[in-house]
């Protein structure tokens, strides 16, 4: 079994639904968003780039500037992944692949005779590629010049691609094709010099997105557009391990280009070695992990990456920014399918609950751009129609494929992660948890259908197997601990049900740089304290971005303790008084994905 793990193999999009009542809620909220969504508008600015006649205005905020078109691309993305999520309503599915084939209907009517595609505020219309012209001549002005035009391309490409591998659109493909043709001819004209100038601007992940065309097709000609993204003084450095390697970089910049480098390994590896790339990708995940990463499993301030282990000394309004989260998870989710490794097993968890579950409101179905460190700030969301953050974006795709994470599989061995309640239906094979342990103590996986099957089962990392307990139609599992994860001897069978106990207790974390400071965490739900709705007033920076203004607390809990005492017994000082509810110095700690308004998750302890 040590062998299998290592060829772990993701289900099929759509086939593992999370089925608690929150994230039922979450996909509905989303559902709603994309189906309001106007195609005319959503086609606007390539009709405009590409000449064609329309009476549509483009969505506002990002969307009608210089950036525009990356939404859409996240927006195909989106659709084409609701279009298999198994809970959804058949008419509702057909309702979104309609939509779905309308706008790649037009994006195939926009695209150039040399298969540029864009959808930007145009600069220039009788110069469509203006702002690549610029980027190449270090023209990076974002709202007179370029703004990030490759990160652009990179979300119109995924977006396409997505709507071929997951919702099987042939058109897509073509389109993508097309336009993966006018990349190389890009590419193929840099010399050095123009390489390393377009290399320093943000370019997503377009070495990711076209290595996927290059494995979609075949065709080696986009592998070697690909590897020209492939930013190799980058990856030199950070194979150094040295400290401080990522500090002051733009996160989101660096994260989607490890991505394109795993990618590499993945896809390139039976024809060259490529064993650098997936060595690349292990020790930059472990430098953001250890040195950058808040117990959300979020990262960064103001977007970029600080010293080392300066985690308390940069919490602020503008933490944690959810696209970091959403490329993290795709780093670590590949990660984990090549190594089987339990660690990025937790992070998967870790920040799907405490961060991704945490960026939508419950109420709206909008998301967040940042998520504030700093104790007394409140979520702020995007609105619908008028801001079109790159966040707002990776929201639409966080919320059509909940749950993608909570199980694998090698062969007929099937590996679980979550002990959130989820339905797995894929290849012959249905299961389900029934519960969540963490807040009943106990869950049942039960096997509804398939062949036998063999069960591993993770050992989360907030317990030991000490507090694991299995069952296997009520009696003793004969489970064997190794590698973090339980392994089941017996294979199991339709009929089946294991019972999964684990035995919960609240911790204390803290942080690096100050071990004053602490957060609360019971199971797998992050805590934080409840801090009310008054006067959530936000402004507007960076570009447009809407920010929590003035916090309402000194962040200090006055517990009588000194934090050392308290991290050795949190219950003591933390009373639970219901369902995963906690109260000390007169403050309500619930898990933190719940909380919509003013908040705090670390405090000073006094």
């Amino acid at each position: 079994m040590l062998d299998e793990i290592k060829k772990l193999e993701q289900y099929p999009l759509g086939s593992i639904v999370a089925d608690d009542v929150y994230s039922r809620n979450a996909v509905k909220k989303e559902f709603e968003y994309l189906e309001k969504f106007d195609s005319e508008r959503v086609l606007a600015g390539f009709r405009i780039n590409a000449g064609i006649k329309t009476s549509a205005e483009p969505y506002g905020g990002w969307e009608n500037m210089l950036i525009g078109g990356h939404a859409v691309g996240h927006y195909l993305s989106a659709l084409s992944q609701a279009t298999v999520y198994a809970t959804a309503p058949d008419d509702e599915k057909e309702a979104l692949k309609a939509k779905l084939d309308g706008i790649l209907d037009g994006l195939a009517e926009a695209q150039f005779p040399n298969g540029f595609l864009w959808g930007a505020k145009p600069l220039d219309l009788k110069k469509p590629e203006l702002q690549f012209d610029n980027v190449e001549e270090e023209k990076t002005d974002l709202f007179k010049e370029a703004w990030v035009p490759w990160y652009t391309m990179h979300k119109i490409l995924a977006g396409l691609l997505s709507a071929y591998e997951v919702a099987g659109s042939e058109k897509a493909l073509s389109i993508a094709v097309k336009l993966g043709d006018w990349v190389c001819s890009r590419t193929g004209s840099w010399d050095e010099k123009t390489h390393k100038t377009v290399l320093s601007t943000e370019y997503g992940g377009m070495n990711d997105v076209m290595y996927e065309l290059y494995r979609c097709t075949g065709e080696e000609k986009y592998a070697e557009a690909a590897h020209a993204f492939d930013e190799e003084d980058f990856f030199d450095d950070i194979l150094t391990g040295r400290e401080n390697l990522l500090t002051g970089r733009h996160a989101n910049t660096h994260i989607p280009k490890i991505i394109g480098a795993l990618r590499r390994y993945q896809i390139m590896g039976d024809k060259t070695d490529c064993t650098r790339y997936l060595n690349v990708a292990k020790v930059f995940w472990e430098n953001v992990i250890a040195h950058h990463t808040y117990h959300t499993g979020g990262n960064s301030e103001w977007e970029h990456f600080r010293e080392d282990d300066t985690l308390d000394a940069h919490r602020t309004d503008a933490n944690c920014e959810t696209c970091n989260v959403y490329n993290m998870l795709k780093l670590t989710k590949e990660l984990f399918k090549i190594t089987g490794e339990k660690k990025y097993a937790d992070y998967l968890e870790t920040a799907y609950i405490n961060h991704i579950l945490a960026s939508q409101n419950p109420d709206t179905g909008m998301t967040t751009y940042f998520q504030a460190m700093r104790t007394g700030l409140f979520k702020v969301f995007s609105s619908p129609w008028d801001d079109f953050w790159c966040c707002t974006g990776s929201g639409m795709e966080n919320f059509t494929k909940l749950g993608e994470c909570f199980a694998f599989h090698s062969g007929k061995t099937v590996t679980i992660l979550s002990y959130l309640p989820f339905t797995l239906k894929a290849d012959g094979v249905e299961l389900s948890i029934d519960r969540d342990v963490v807040r009943d103590g106990k869950t049942f996986l039960k096997i509804r259908s398939g062949e036998k099957l063999k069960i591993r089962l993770r050992v989360p990392d907030w317990c030991s197997t000490s507090d694991m307990e299995i069952l296997l139609n009520d009696f003793p599992a004969g489970a064997i601990f190794r590698g973090g994860f339980a392994e089941l001897e017996m294979p199991l069978s339709k009929g089946d049900k294991l019972e999964i106990r684990i035995r919960c207790s609240l911790k204390a974390l803290s942080l690096s740089d100050n071990k004053d400071v602490l957060a609360f965490k019971y199971g797998h739900f992050l805590l934080a304290a409840c801090l009310g709705n008054e006067d959530m007033q936000t402004y507007r920076g960076g570009v447009s971005v809407a920010f929590a203004k003035n916090s309402c607390s000194d962040g200090v809990l006055y517990l009588g303790a000194t934090a050392d005492e308290v991290k050795r017994d949190p219950g003591k000082y933390l009373k639970r008084t219901g369902d995963i509810v906690y109260e000390a110095a007169g403050l309500r700690f619930i898990p933190y994905y719940l909380i919509k308004d003013r908040y705090g998750i670390y405090w000073t302890i006094s």
